[in-house]
């Protein structure tokens, strides 16, 4: 799987845990790994010594690998918990802008659901929310008013709306990932990777 597949899966696994449906996903270990490729595949080489396995050859190999594995699990973690940071924090950010929300109303579950789900339908609404097409239809309505949510059209009849404010922040996530020092500003993606879409994500 090339390096765009592996980033669709791990981002998979994201709008999962934000839905509820997958409470146990794996942090995006294996894009890091990609990140760090020549780290990795030295570990790799490191860790297939041949010889004794009591060898001090032997021992540091696997010290190497256990290491380097260990780096890109902590820092999957952290870059993935960013993403939720972040995620949380533009749901307080949404409902500022709304005002007074009621509770369990459809704008109040839309707003949580959103971040796992930033581009729908007002059928696919109405299924994430357990509602019927109207309620799920006017709180679609409320974050377009808001700058929320956005319409795009596809085909010629079908509307859809997109959250761009969540969909930078899987960009961000995405170049944070490919970047070797986690940090975009001083470390540049060394992997193909989206561009920003032209909205503040730090």
């Amino acid at each position: 799987m090339d390096g765009n597949g592996r980033t669709g899966r791990a981002l998979i696994h994201l709008i999962l845990r934000r839905r509820g449906l997958a409470l146990r996903t794996l942090p995006p270990v294996s894009l890091v790994l990609a990140t760090w490729a020549r780290d990795y595949i030295d570990g790799l080489t490191l860790f297939r010594y041949v010889g004794s396995p009591t060898s001090p050859a032997a021992i540091d190999g696997l010290n190497t690998w256990i290491g380097r594995f260990a780096s890109a699990c902590t820092r999957s973690v952290a870059d993935a918990s960013t993403y939720e940071r972040r995620a949380a924090e533009l749901e307080v950010e949404w409902r500022e802008r709304l005002g007074s929300v009621r509770a369990n109303s459809g704008t109040d579950v839309l707003l949580r659901v959103l971040p796992g789900a930033p581009i729908l339908t007002a059928d696919s609404a109405a299924t994430l929310l357990g509602r019927t097409y109207k309620p799920a239809a006017a709180a679609i309505q409320r974050l377009v008013d808001a700058g929320i949510l956005r319409q795009v059209n596809i085909g010629r009849r079908n509307k859809a709306f997109e959250a761009p404010e969540v969909i930078a922040a899987f960009t961000a996530l995405e170049r944070q990932l490919a970047s070797p020092e986690g940090d975009t500003r001083t470390s540049e993606p060394v992997r193909t990777v989206p561009r920003h879409r032209g909205i503040a994500v730090t």
